[in-house]
């Protein structure tokens, strides 16, 4: 463990006005990032035929098996980008991400077809994907870390919030520019030509952001910095310091991830996929503008729970969440898929979105609250990227197949199981406004100098006695 305090503190605590600047900077990192990673499922449908043979019957599963295989990466790109953060700054880190984000989506948008190259569009496609994935691993512990760093006290729910106001924005977004694209153009031309303009936005908007993050303040000390250079804090952002000496809160951690990513990518992928399936063949424009509503309400609703659980605890929400999604998902996943009016429809999604809400809009602060500061970035990251590749990203590529298997009641048994095992974590790990990482470091830190020395004043005695 580190023994200088100066290598495992962050810098002096922020006023709400300078902790507001710097959530409003990086949460539009943030939208971009995200919006980058929503455009590919939004438009997934329109640039299929782009890149597989049109007589491909598998093309559907095969778009969905890409979207999946590139949170395999995620873990990758959490360990690079939080050992990076943790130990250079989170400032450069978000940085770099969003900058290698906005190159793979300017290297989609310009990429051939595969009537003109072949298969050669697909690996184009898999490549920009692969290291999307990898960005996205960076992104996520790093945004989370530092918009839960720069709150204030006493507001922290509230202000990380606006880490998944963002990323749910990002959706919000894709699903703009397609509404747009509907109402205006064909859609031969969405298919054609269109898709990549939304791809091309994404690029584009990294730019702003880039611009953006250079002006954030860095919630990493100079004095930790430095240690670091100096080789003085090994520990910081060492996988070795994650798996021997925090390997309690990175289990919490994810298993605290599993239940609330395998909702989230059902509920506001999955859901949304349905009901433009259920509307493809009678109304395209009424699909798209119900799921546009019913994520921009998911979307406003993140600091609602935030404040909340400034006030009643993160372990209430959580649990909210928990018990929610074991009794909705069946619900969302039968009723759904039948649905030919537009208002039952939007209601279903809706009440899912609501129950949603008591994990994302607390997510990244529960998780920051877990680990010290020379190991955060990292320990987030991690811990979040390997449930969201075990069971987030793979979501929608299930439901594809148990769908076209006849088997969609395993689907929502998997996901329902899930949740319920995040929920005993809710229930019987996590605590209400307890001491935290974030809020005492220096008291935590003596708790843990104290139970270690009553474990070794333990040894010593079972030493003696056997002596």
């Amino acid at each position: 463990m580190i023994g200088l305090s100066m290598s495992t503190s962050t810098a002096t605590s922020p006023t709400l006005r300078r902790s507001v600047s710097n959530t409003l900077k990086g949460s539009a990192g943030n939208l971009v990032e995200w919006y980058d990673v929503y455009v590919y499922s939004v438009f997934a449908t329109y640039f299929e035929s782009q890149f597989f043979a049109s007589d491909e019957e598998n093309s559907s599963i095969y778009i969905w098996a890409i979207f999946a295989v590139t949170f395999l990466m995620r873990p990758i790109g959490s360990w690079f980008f939080g050992r990076f953060a943790d130990r250079h700054g989170r400032r450069l880190s978000l940085t770099i991400s969003v900058s290698l984000m906005a190159a793979c989506s300017m290297l989609i948008a310009l990429s051939p077809t595969a009537e003109t190259i072949g298969v050669g569009a697909v690996v184009i496609l898999v490549f920009a994907r692969l290291l999307q994935g990898f960005a996205t691993g960076g992104e996520y512990g790093t945004s989370a870390t530092y918009m839960s760093e720069t709150a204030v006290s006493g507001h922290r729910g509230f202000l990380s919030s606006f880490h998944y106001v963002t990323l749910v924005g990002g959706h919000v977004l894709a699903q703009t520019t397609l509404l747009i694209m509907v109402l205006t153009l064909p859609q031969e031309a969405i298919a054609s030509w269109g898709w990549r303009v939304a791809f091309l936005i994404g690029g584009a908007g990294a730019l702003v952001v880039i611009w953006l993050r250079r002006t954030m303040d860095e919630t990493l000390e100079t004095a930790t910095l430095q240690a670091v250079r100096s080789g003085e804090s090994r520990e910081s952002g060492s996988m070795r310091e994650l798996l021997v000496h925090q390997w309690r809160p990175l289990l919490t951690c994810f298993l605290v991830t599993a239940g609330g990513t395998v909702a989230f990518y059902t509920y506001s992928v999955t859901g949304p996929s349905i009901v433009k399936g259920a509307f493809a063949g009678s109304d395209v424009v009424a699909s798209t503008v119900i799921n546009l509503i019913a994520l921009t309400i998911l979307m406003l609703l993140q600091p609602l729970g935030g404040w909340i659980s400034d006030r009643v605890g993160r372990k209430s929400l959580l649990v909210f969440f928990g018990v929610g999604g074991v009794l909705y998902t069946w619900v969302l996943l039968t009723q759904l898929p039948q649905q030919q009016n537009p208002f039952i429809a939007f209601a279903i999604l809706v009440v899912g979105f609501v129950i949603l809400t008591g994990y994302t809009s607390i997510n990244a602060v529960v998780k920051a609250e877990l680990f010290p500061t020379h190991i955060r970035a990292l320990g987030v990251g991690f811990g979040y990227a390997l449930a969201n590749s075990a069971f987030g990203g793979t979501a929608p590529l299930l439901y594809q197949a148990a769908g076209e298997a006849d088997r969609v009641t395993w689907f929502i048994v998997y996901v329902t199981a899930v949740i319920a095992v995040s929920l005993l974590v809710y229930i019987f790990v996590l605590k209400n406004k307890s001491s935290n990482w974030l809020d005492d470091e220096a008291g935590m830190r003596s708790r843990v100098r104290g139970a270690q020395a009553a474990r070794d004043a333990s040894s010593a005695d079972s030493a003696a006695a056997r002596a």
